[in-house]
């Protein structure tokens, strides 16, 4: 799971593997497999960062 923080502020965590898109619109969007999509405060940029991370550190495990 990434900790990411929505447009209100609110800390939550999602599963990067249910990412379908992320687009910045100038706010960023995240969009899920299941139709769902977020607003959070992170640049498109760093959710990448974020996701790389998460996936280097379940593979090395």
């Amino acid at each position: 799971m990434i900790e990411v923080t929505k447009i209100n502020g609110i800390k939550v965590l999602i599963n990067p593997d249910l990412i379908e898109l992320v687009e910045e619109t100038p706010d960023t969007v995240i969009a899920f497999t299941t139709g769902r999509k977020i607003i959070v405060k992170e640049s498109r940029q760093d959710v990448k960062n974020l996701v790389k991370s998460y996936r280097k550190d379940f593979f090395a495990n």
